[in-house]
């Protein structure tokens, strides 16, 4: 059910569309190498995807808006997660996140409201602006001591998280960033920040 770029030597190199909106399961071809921006925006109904690894980048949009998708497993392959890849994923309560993705881009998990904890591996060194906006379940968040910067709105409307460390590693804080975390009781706020 996908439709492929690639060439003679992998005709399955890039996945850039669905032939079948309506799927709910999907296993992406063993020799993909990158997820194209947007396949998946229209697929409501998509429970599971199987990513494989060999997958470098998930693109901008790619899984937008895919509100049954309940769990997914992203492999140690890949590297950046990009714009808005994952944002309105409304069932999306568990993420496994491998630890050689160094960046999460703008809105990447924004108004995944049932998503309550993620881990953030090691590997990351930025978090784009937006990123959990409107994660209103997200409870639990641990920041690795490799980011350097915590964006703009990263967790604006994220009302259920309680308490937040940020390592000694981060230097800058952007606007709004903890706004409208009505639980929020602590955070703590390292010497290393310089601009908030």
């Amino acid at each position: 059910n996908g439709k492929y770029l690639g060439n003679t030597e992998n005709p399955y190199l890039v996945i850039v569309g669905v032939t079948n909106n309506t799927t709910e399961s999907f296993s992406i071809n063993p020799n993909t190498k990158l997820i194209g921006g947007g396949v998946f925006s229209k697929c409501r109904n998509l429970k599971s995807i199987e990513i494989p690894d060999g997958v470098t980048s998930i693109g901008e949009d790619a899984f937008f808006n895919c509100s049954s998708l309940t769990e997914i497993t992203i492999p140690n392959s890949v590297i950046s997660i990009e714009d808005y890849a994952f944002r309105s994923c409304s069932d999306l309560a568990k993420i496994i996140m491998p630890g050689n993705v160094t960046s999460i881009g703008e809105y990447s998990f924004a108004d995944c409201t049932s998503l309550t904890e993620i881990t953030i591996p090691d590997s990351v060194t930025s978090i784009g602006d937006n990123a959990f906006f409107g994660c209103s379940s997200l409870t639990k968040l641990t920041i690795p001591d490799s980011v350097t910067s915590i964006g703009n709105q990263v967790f604006l409307n994220c009302n259920s998280l309680t308490e937040i460390t940020i390592p000694d590693s981060v230097t800058s804080i952007g606007y709004y960033a903890f706004n409208c975390c009505s639980s929020l009781t602590k955070i703590t706020i390292p010497d290393s920040v310089t601009s908030i």
